[in-house]
């Protein structure tokens, strides 16, 4: 019971009793009734106390009371709980035991029925042992009866080949061996009938469907041919344009001569400037030159130059857009760069008079055509056309060798990744390589084919144009010399040297030792002028 409310009542009752006192001390007669009314509030004090007491321990047994409740049932909670896992917990083990009964009775079925597997395999086994036994005993009698007839046959043999050798007079080596040549000889007389007569047939076959093809691909394949000269003809619209290209004392057209190594002929033939050179590359700069210098109408020797240059790389742009156009013609894929951009070259240059450029598609056309009509596949008659496009690129490179053009060519295509059927038909199409694929062959024929043709070659031209680039090469030999150009279809040689390395006193020895080794070197008609040139340029920029 909480004494807290009954102490401050009590100390307020002992206040009473000492202030009762002190009153009857004071008051005297009063006492009694002070004395009096205090009995009476310290009862009513004492009741009130009483019955708080009452009502405060009522309050505590109640919360009490509900405290131990909650409690209760927060434990019987926890004891379900705990009832509920031990029941799970009880199932799940039941089950599991259940499982591992079924998996025992399964595993004592299948033990049972493999002893009894086993025990009838036991049978089986001692059954074939049995068998084996018996076929081994027969198969012993059966050798034992086998080897007492191959003695009695022998016996009968050799019984037999000494009644036939007597008879006939020859051992029975002898007898094989007459056999045997006898059979040599009668098989050795119908071979060589045989191959004599497949050979035959082979030569016939051969020689006839060798013709039918060659001549249906020269059917099929009927392209013109135009020979190329050395002259190009430029035409002006008015005579008085003739002037300005020709410059004060002749200075513009000795500027247009030494940049492009041309020779330009401006005579009386009306609307005409004739342009001379053999090589077709130098022709065509020029000529695009001209065009462009009487378009623009600027005419002097820093603008020829300017234009020239211009000329030139646009030109090496053409080249290498008419090689591409050329494979896209043809339907050749992958074909590198370089090797596109010698296809275009080949535009400008010919092969004993006849276009090289020409002469390689015709050759292509013709080797798919005879591949085709060989029977050969897609693949073999794709690459047969991309060697005959490609076999003379060897006479357009720019590199200095000793090799043939053949052989130049098949390195090229080495280099840039071809497949070694068409290297091999590319070095081997003039026999200076072994031929080890079928389109090589292929190749060289649609080569004599393209190049026999009535009118398709001109050995002079080709000859003439080898000379000129020997004459060429001969004067760049020469330390300082910069270009060197052949003029007057040969008769001129015109070298242009570097100022700071020839000196005016050298350019008079320097014409003398290279006219001298052209006596010495090289045959020619009539005579060749060499005309060394040494031009002094000073350049200064103001700022």
């Amino acid at each position: 019971m909480d004494i807290s409310y009954i102490i401050p009542i009590v100390g307020l009752i002992i206040s009473l009793v000492v202030g009762f006192f002190m009153g009857k001390s004071i008051a005297g007669k009063s006492v009694e009734s002070l004395i009096e009314n205090a009995r009476k509030e310290a009862e009513l004090v004492k009741s009130e106390a009483a019955n708080e007491g009452e009502r405060l321990k009522n309050e505590k047994v109640l919360q009490a009371k509900e405290h131990a409740m909650k409690l209760q049932s927060e434990t019987d909670k926890k004891v379900n709980q705990k009832r509920k896992s031990i029941d799970d917990l009880e199932r799940q083990i039941k089950k599991r035991k259940n499982e591992v009964a079924q998996k025992e009775n399964a595993f004592k079925s299948q033990v049972a029925e493999v002893d009894q597997s086993r025990k009838k395999l036991k049978e089986e086994k001692s059954k074939l042992d049995q068998q084996r036994n018996d076929l081994k005993a027969k198969e012993d009698a059966l050798a034992e009866k086998t080897n007492k007839l191959k003695n009695e046959q022998k016996k009968f043999e050799d019984k037999l080949q000494t009644e036939l050798e007597k008879v006939a007079g020859l051992s029975r080596e002898d007898a094989k061996q007459q056999l045997v040549e006898s059979m040599k000889e009668q098989a050795r007389t119908k071979a060589m009938t045989h191959i004599k007569q497949t050979m035959d047939d082979a030569k016939l076959s051969a020689n006839r469907e060798a013709k039918k093809i060659v001549l249906q691909s020269i059917q099929r394949l009927a392209a013109e041919h135009a020979i190329e000269n050395c002259v190009s003809v430029f035409n002006l619209d008015n005579d008085d344009i003739k002037g300005q290209i020709i410059g004060r004392e002749g200075r513009n057209i000795r500027a247009l001569e030494a940049a492009t190594g041309v020779e330009v002929i401006v005579d009386d033939t009306p609307g005409a400037i004739i342009i001379s050179c053999y090589d077709p590359v130098r022709r065509e700069i020029a000529r695009l030159s001209l065009q462009r210098l009487v378009a623009d109408g600027r005419i002097h020797p820093a603008r020829i130059e300017e234009i020239v240059n211009k000329t030139r790389k646009q030109l090496n742009q053409h080249i290498v857009e008419i090689g591409e156009r050329t494979v896209i013609d043809l339907k050749i894929h992958g074909l590198h760069k370089d090797l596109v951009r010698m296809v275009g070259r080949m535009r400008y240059r010919s092969s004993y008079g006849q276009n090289l450029l020409q002469h390689s598609r015709e050759v292509a056309n013709l080797s798919a055509i005879m591949a085709a009509e060989m029977k050969l596949s897609k693949k073999q008659i794709q690459q047969a056309k991309r060697a005959g496009l490609l076999h003379d690129i060897g006479k357009v490179t720019d590199e200095e060798s000793e090799l043939s053009h053949a052989l130049i060519g098949m390195k090229l295509a080495e280099r840039w990744n071809e497949k070694p059927d068409v290297c091999n038909a590319i070095g081997a199409h003039h026999d200076e390589i072994e031929m080890t694929h079928i389109i090589s062959p292929i190749v060289q024929a649609a080569d004599s084919i393209s190049g026999a043709r009535p009118g398709a070659r001109r050995e002079i031209f080709e000859a003439y144009m080898q000379r000129i680039r020997e004459l060429e090469a001969l004067a760049l030999e020469y330390d300082g010399v910069e270009k060197a150009y052949a003029m007057q279809a040969g008769r001129e040689l015109r070298v242009i040297v570097q100022s700071e390395k020839v000196s005016d006193e050298k350019v008079d020895e320097l014409a003398f030792e290279i006219s001298q080794k052209i006596e010495a070197d090289m045959q020619y008609p009539g005579q060749i002028k060499v005309n060394v040139i040494r031009e002094k340029r000073a350049v200064s920029y103001a700022k």
